[in-house]
C-alpha cells in the first residue's frame, strides 16, 4: 500500500512540475537546469503521463517521426466551417477558423510553441 502512495506522490509531483514547465515558457533544458531536475527523467514522466491521456479518447498517429493527436470535434455536418482544432500537450484547445490569415496563424503558433502541440 505504501508503494502505491509513493507512486501517487511521484505522479502528482511530475504532473505539477510538467504543468509549471509549460507555463514558464522556458525550454525544458533551462527549466530542468533551474529546478535541478534531470532532463531525461522529465521527458520520461512526460511520456508516461501523456500515455495515460491517450487512453482518454485521443487517437495518436506517427507522422514523419513526430506524434500527432487527433480528436473528433463534432459529428454535425454544419461544423465543417469550424476549421481545425489543435489539442496542446497540456490539454488546452486551440481552434483555428477556416480562412485565417497566414501571418496571424504563424504568430499564434509561435506564441503557443513553447507549450507544445
Amino acid at each position: 500500500m505504501e508503494a502505491k502512495q509513493q507512486d501517487l506522490k511521484k505522479r502528482q509531483f511530475w504532473q505539477r512540475t510538467i504543468h509549471e514547465a509549460v507555463r514558464s515558457k522556458l525550454s525544458i533544458r533551462e527549466f530542468c537546469r533551474q529546478h535541478r531536475l534531470k532532463e531525461g527523467q522529465f521527458y520520461w514522466w512526460q511520456r508516461r503521463l501523456n500515455g495515460q491521456r491517450r487512453t482518454q479518447g485521443l487517437q495518436r498517429h506517427k507522422t514523419n517521426g513526430t506524434t500527432a493527436s487527433f480528436a473528433l470535434v463534432s459529428n454535425d455536418p454544419g461544423a465543417g466551417d469550424a476549421g481545425i482544432e489543435l489539442i496542446l500537450r497540456d490539454g488546452r484547445r486551440l481552434r483555428i477558423s477556416r480562412g485565417v490569415d497566414e501571418q496571424t496563424l504563424r504568430a499564434v503558433l509561435e506564441a503557443v510553441g513553447s507549450a507544445g502541440c
